[in-house]
């Protein structure tokens, strides 16, 4: 290995366990909070690992989310798509950030993760009527993991559910298609799609989400295409995640009998495990993705205009500085210090909506096949992972 290789090792890197990083991003935090890495194009751009660090630099005005520049590190090939590029209120930098964010902000609140809680409750206990219904072994993914998310943005979009098999395979393909075109086909059609339901909300505007805002496109607020790319990007984020975080927490959490059974006895509350679980089995190994505009002195290196930065949240979730044992998978911990959902002005949106469908999936799921157990030894499950969402393929179970 060459010099160049070992100073800006390749990254992101395959996961061997699908809720633990590669041992080398291990090795790459141990020099340091911010290190030199190379991206799949050659590129080297600046890998944060601290979680101080992350947080200072996300906090940073002289960072762009703006992807339309060069500048913006590209993470995989496909991503370079113009359909992944456009995206907005992710990919765009203030005062047009701050405008779109505004609109929503109210919109996804604590309070109004609550006042969807009942109906998330009532479909996820119809997932486990039908799972009971079918009998054992179950495939966890299509019968629980993809649908509930599904369920909870149709139900808070206004989009109908019985078109999920469509919106479902459009969001991948915009965010794990093997090349550019099967992006831009992807973000193409639910492009359309949206587009022709966000023009029926505008001729008579409904009581969920996109009639709210089409109402804002009514009094001359917000633009139909502006609406149209905002459903697209709460669409795609609002299932992506969710689906990959559930059964990579149930891998976990079966690789862990002892922290299972105190879950299940109560002895661990749910709201304390489902925070575990969110710093322990991040979706992704890359929490942020930015370019610098202006030059940044920060953790003893000179960050110049033009260089791409990468917020590795993985490893900032394991910072020994803020975690004892921060490989240890405890989830009586509870901590909230974790980056799994950003920071800054670009932190989720949806975090109050992910945080009650987690907490419902896992309860109810546990109290309603309290013999759940895999269908296959934990080692194999460790081993189906595929993309770079790190989402398991199959997660086959029985009780």
């Amino acid at each position: 290995m060459s010099a160049d290789q070992v100073e800006a090792p390749p990254f992101p890197q395959r996961r061997t366990c699908p809720y633990q990083p590669p041992d080398s991003y291990r090795e790459i935090a141990e020099r340091g909070p911010l290190n030199e890495v190379t991206l799949w194009n050659g590129r080297r751009v600046w890998l944060f690992t601290g979680y101080a660090e992350s947080r200072e630099i996300l906090s940073d005005p002289r960072l762009s989310s703006d992807r339309s520049f060069d500048a913006y590190p590209t993470m995989a090939p496909h991503l370079g798509a113009e359909e992944a590029r456009k995206l907005v209120l992710v990919g765009e930098d203030p005062p047009s950030h701050d405008l779109h964010r505004r609109l929503l902000n109210p919109e996804f609140g604590l309070k109004h993760a609550r006042a969807l809680r009942p109906r998330i409750e009532s479909d996820i206990n119809g997932l486990i009527d039908a799972i009971e219904k079918k009998g054992p072994p179950s495939d966890l993914v299509p019968d629980f993991a993809v649908p509930i998310p599904g369920l909870a943005m149709s139900a808070l979009l206004g989009i109908p559910y019985e078109d999920h098999d469509f919106f479902q395979e459009a969001t991948a393909g915009v965010m794990q298609a093997r090349d550019e075109d099967q992006t831009n086909a992807a973000g193409k059609a639910l492009f359309g799609y949206l587009d022709k339901l966000v023009t029926a909300q505008e001729k008579n505007p409904g009581d969920e989400l996109l009639g709210r805002l089409a109402r804002r496109v009514l009094d001359g607020e917000v633009g139909h295409e502006e609406l149209v790319q905002l459903s697209m990007v709460l669409l795609i984020a609002g299932l992506e995640t969710t689906s990959s975080m559930i059964p990579l927490s149930l891998v976990a959490l079966f690789d862990h009998p002892d922290q299972l059974e105190a879950l299940r006895e109560g002895r661990v509350t749910i709201q304390s495990a489902v925070e575990e679980l969110l710093r322990i089995t991040a979706v992704t190994d890359f929490g942020g993705v930015r370019w610098v505009t202006e030059d940044i002195d920060i953790a003893g290196r000179r960050l110049k205009a033009g260089d791409g930065i990468v917020i590795s949240s993985t490893m900032a979730n394991r910072d020994a500085a803020v975690h004892d044992d921060p490989y240890t998978f405890d989830l009586a911990r509870g901590s909230r210090q974790h980056l799994t959902f950003g920071f800054g002005i670009h932190q989720c949106l949806g975090q109050s909506l992910a945080r009650t469908q987690l907490e419902v999936a896992f309860e109810t799921l546990l109290r309603r096949l309290p013999q759940l157990r895999p269908a296959v030894p934990t080692t194999e499950l460790r081993m189906r992972q595929s993309g770079t969402m790190q989402g398991l393929v199959t997660l086959p179970v029985t009780w």
